[in-house]
């Protein structure tokens, strides 16, 4: 499951003209629900969401100390937007493929789910959405402006480039001692093999 969240003085969805969903001070969250996502992933996005500290220690004080308060430590408010688009593939071709996206009807269960978990977490009455599956215009003022992106998972990108740590960096260690020992004995096996000039003592005396 992927997530962009926004830190907002207001945001809004219209749908057909209509305001379906609007907040003032909080986060906006678009959401992307990915084919094989569970509830462990929905149990992760939820979590961040409340918690990410994005926030001044007090927010109506331009000076005071940034990074320290959550959406739950001022309860304030979410706009959370469903957005498939955010599950979009873009390394062949022009156009994005989308395959990788839950279908509608087990998306649309999952997001419920997600917003309802939410409102257990915090409050019911500060959670609000869009309309699933509809043409949404989604306005906000990003304060900050902060943008934040969530995964539940490692993208795969990451895990190529990863470092590598603990056993994972023993077993790259032991694999450079081996192949220099093997170069070793292969140097040493050829030095050995080689022919070297024989050591014979020259008859300097007339015969």
């Amino acid at each position: 499951m992927r997530a962009v969240l926004q830190k907002v003085l207001r945001a809004s969805v219209t749908v057909d003209e209509r305001v379906v969903g609007e907040i003032s001070r909080g986060v906006c969250v678009l959401v992307g629900i990915q084919a094989d996502d569970t509830l462990a992933d929905l149990e992760y996005i939820a979590k961040k969401i409340l918690t990410l500290r994005v926030f001044q220690q007090d927010p109506l004080d331009a000076s005071s100390a940034h990074w320290k308060k959550s959406i739950v430590d001022l309860d304030l408010e979410v706009l959370c937007v469903s957005q498939f688009t955010l599950c979009a593939k873009t390394t062949k071709g022009a156009k994005p493929d989308f395959h990788q996206a839950m279908g509608s009807e087990r998306s649309r269960d999952m997001f419920d789910r997600l917003v309802g978990r939410l409102g257990e977490l915090h409050d019911p009455g500060r959670v609000r959405t869009g309309a699933f599956g509809e043409m949404m215009q989604v306005a906000l003022v990003n304060d900050g402006p902060v943008t934040l992106t969530l995964d539940s998972r490692k993208f795969s990108y990451e895990t190529q480039q990863q470092q590598p740590t603990g056993d994972a960096q023993k077993d790259r260690v032991a694999e450079k001692a081996r192949a220099k020992d093997l170069r070793r004995q292969a140097f040493t096996s050829s030095s050995s093999g080689s022919s070297t000039p024989s050591s014979t003592t020259l008859n300097t005396k007339d015969s």
